[in-house]
C-alpha cells in the first residue's frame, strides 16, 4: 500500500438550485485501518449518477438524505487491500457502496465479488450494474413492449436510456430515442441502432417527435420530465405504459420549462386514455437480478448490446463532472477513475 493519505469528498452545503463547487469539500485523512472482521477497500472506479442530486437535499424521499459533512454517496468498483474476512483476499475486486472516497472500511456484507476476466470491470457500474438493471426492470416489468409497438425513451444516449432502446429492439418493438444534441442523436441511431433519434434542443422538437412516432407511443420510459414530458403526453396511445425512472430536468428545482407541465393536464390524459404511470425503484425487482446479468451479459458478449463510458481521471474532479452530468455534458456512463 503506497498511499499515506485518504481523500474524501463531503457535502459542504445544501444546493440552492444547481449544485456549485461550494457545495462540496475535499478532505484528507489518514488511511483507516481495518479491525477484526473488517476489510480495507481502495476505490478504483466511482460511479456518478443523477440520483445523487436528490440525496443532497433535506427532504423526504425513498432514501435518507445526506447530512452536512457526510461523504457523498456512490457505488464503486473497489479493490481489497487488507482483509480480515475469510471470503475475500487482497487483490479481489468488489462492488461496494464506498461513496466519494479513495478508501473505505467494510464488514464484508453487501459486497459483490467481481470477475473482471469476461468483460471490462467498469461494466459493473453501467450496462451490467445499477443503470442497466434499472433499464431492464422498468422496461421488462412495467413497459412490457410487444412486437410492433413504439417505445420512446428520454436521455437515450445515457446508461439507462441506451439499454432501454436496445432491449426494446430485441423484443421486436420500434425504438425512438430522445437526446440532447446532434452528436448524441447520431450515436443513438447510428451506433445503438434505434429506429429514430430526436434532438430535444431543436426549436421544432415537438413536431419532430410526432413525425418520428406516426402511430403514437405505446411505451414511454421517463428519465427527464419537463418539456420532454409535455411533448410526449399528446402522443401516448390508449393503454400506453409509462415507467417513471427519473426526472432529471427537475432535480435542481422547477424551471421555466415546467410552467405548462400542469398536474391537471397530465391527470386528464391518464384518465381519458387509460394510461399506466408507475414510478419504480430497481430494488423492487431484485429477485430478477440474476436473470438480468445472464440475459444482458449474453447479449453484450454476442455484440447485440453496445454501451459507452465517459471516464474522468481523479476523484478531485468528481464535483465538476457531476455538475456537468446534471446539465447533460457527459456522453455515456459517467465514471471517475480513482486509482
Amino acid at each position: 500500500m503506497t498511499e499515506e493519505i485518504a481523500t474524501k469528498i463531503v457535502l459542504a452545503a445544501r444546493p440552492k438550485g444547481k449544485p456549485t463547487e461550494a457545495d462540496f469539500r475535499i478532505e484528507r485523512t489518514p488511511i483507516p485501518q481495518p479491525g477484526t472482521h473488517e476489510l480495507l477497500l481502495r476505490t478504483r472506479y466511482l460511479s456518478l449518477d443523477p440520483y445523487m442530486r436528490g440525496r443532497m437535499d433535506d427532504r423526504k424521499s425513498y432514501a435518507t438524505p445526506l447530512q452536512i459533512g457526510d461523504v457523498m454517496t456512490g457505488e464503486s468498483v473497489a479493490e481489497v487491500v487488507i482483509s480480515h474476512v475469510p471470503a475475500l483476499a487482497p487483490g479481489d475486486l468488489v462492488l461496494a457502496e464506498t461513496g466519494w472516497q479513495t478508501h473505505y472500511l467494510s464488514d464484508g456484507k453487501a459486497l459483490r465479488k467481481l470477475d473482471h476476466r469476461a468483460t471490462p470491470v467498469t461494466t459493473a457500474l453501467g450496462v451490467l450494474g445499477m443503470p442497466g438493471f434499472t433499464a431492464y426492470s422498468g422496461l421488462r416489468f412495467i413497459g412490457q413492449p410487444k412486437p410492433g409497438e413504439t417505445v420512446v425513451v428520454a436521455a437515450a444516449s445515457g446508461p439507462v436510456g441506451s439499454l432501454v432502446g436496445q432491449l426494446a429492439k430485441l423484443s421486436g418493438a420500434r425504438a425512438i430515442g430522445i437526446a440532447g444534441g446532434a452528436d448524441k442523436c447520431k450515436y443513438v441511431k447510428g451506433v445503438l441502432g434505434f429506429d429514430e433519434a430526436v434532438n430535444h434542443k431543436s426549436a421544432s422538437f415537438s413536431e419532430e417527435l410526432a413525425l418520428a412516432c406516426p402511430s403514437g407511443i405505446d411505451v414511454y420510459f421517463e428519465n427527464v420530465g419537463g418539456i420532454i414530458w409535455q411533448a410526449v403526453l399528446p402522443l401516448l396511445n390508449k393503454f400506453a405504459r409509462v415507467p417513471v425512472c427519473g426526472l432529471i430536468a427537475q432535480y435542481n428545482g422547477v424551471s421555466n420549462d415546467d410552467r405548462n407541465n400542469t398536474v391537471a393536464a397530465t391527470m386528464r390524459e391518464v384518465l381519458t386514455r387509460s394510461l399506466t404511470l408507475r414510478g419504480f425503484l430497481n430494488s423492487e425487482f431484485l429477485k430478477y437480478y440474476p436473470d438480468f446479468l445472464t440475459e444482458v451479459g449474453d447479449a453484450l458478449r454476442a455484440g447485440k448490446i453496445k454501451y459507452r463510458e465517459d471516464v474522468v481521471d481523479g476523484i478531485e474532479n468528481a464535483p465538476e463532472a457531476f455538475m456537468g452530468m446534471l446539465e447533460g455534458r457527459n456522453h455515456g456512463k459517467l465514471i471517475i477513475k480513482v486509482s
